[in-house]
């Protein structure tokens, strides 16, 4: 592609707004993961799970995430409610102790904000600590809108929340970006019709995200292109 027709390009999908991904797109969030999980599998008295497990695992909240590690460790049925608590009680306390901001991702935002683009949070996680985990990371200033798991009736893949993103923020679905890291975020974006881009890093259940369609795959947050003017 010349140079000239991937100006026009991002000219035609140059977004109203953008709606970025948590864990694994602003913030590596594994270990905190690998962490709560350890400490919840001691209470119960069951084996830990290994860290790539956790990677591939990670993604679609943390309800499937305990559900799942359950089912890994072999544990008996009926658990998960007491599991649940135990995991939400330690997730409180470790709450980014044991995550880290990815690279280019400050400087991302604020290319993103020099464009004058409202910037909303959409993740899996539950809003409280989505919240705080962007406020210990120093990156709650970029938001006007943090939404979480538990902000709307389903999760993503199911673009419902795209949409009451889209709603909150006063954008078309059309010209709302989302950033994500994961097959989670395209279909959720699809659904809506929003357009996608993907980061080459963070969590995709161990698939390589080059694989699936997007506007733009990127390896830095800061690499994502966006044409300068609508004109």
């Amino acid at each position: 592609m010349s140079s000239t027709e991937e100006a026009i390009r991002l000219r035609v999908h140059r977004p109203q707004a953008l709606i970025l991904d948590l864990d694994g797109t602003l913030v590596d969030t594994l270990g905190d993961f690998v962490a709560v999980l350890g400490l919840t599998l001691a209470d119960l008295g069951l084996p830990a799970v290994d860290r790539a497990f956790v990677e591939r695992t990670i993604g679609r909240g943390g309800e499937n995430l305990v559900r799942q590690t359950l089912a890994q460790v072999g544990a008996k049925p009926g658990l998960f409610d007491h599991a649940w608590s135990l995991y939400q009680a330690h997730y409180a306390t470790v709450n980014g102790q044991h995550a880290a901001v990815y690279p280019g991702v400050v400087e991302g935002l604020e290319a993103l904000r020099a464009h004058g683009l409202p910037l909303a949070v959409l993740t899996n996680k539950p809003a409280a600590p989505a919240r705080e985990l962007l406020r210990r990371k120093g990156l709650d200033g970029f938001f006007t809108q943090v939404f979480g798991g538990d902000s709307f009736a389903r999760k993503k893949p199911d673009p419902l929340p795209l949409l009451g993103t889209c709603e909150a923020l006063g954008t078309r679905p059309s010209a709302t970006w989302m950033v994500g890291d994961s097959r989670n975020d395209a279909e959720a974006a699809r659904g809506a019709g929003c357009p996608v881009v993907l980061v080459t890093y963070g969590y995709n259940h161990g698939e390589d995200i080059r694989a699936v369609p997007a506007l733009q795959h990127v390896d830095r947050l800061d690499a994502i292109r966006i044409a300068a003017t609508t004109s």
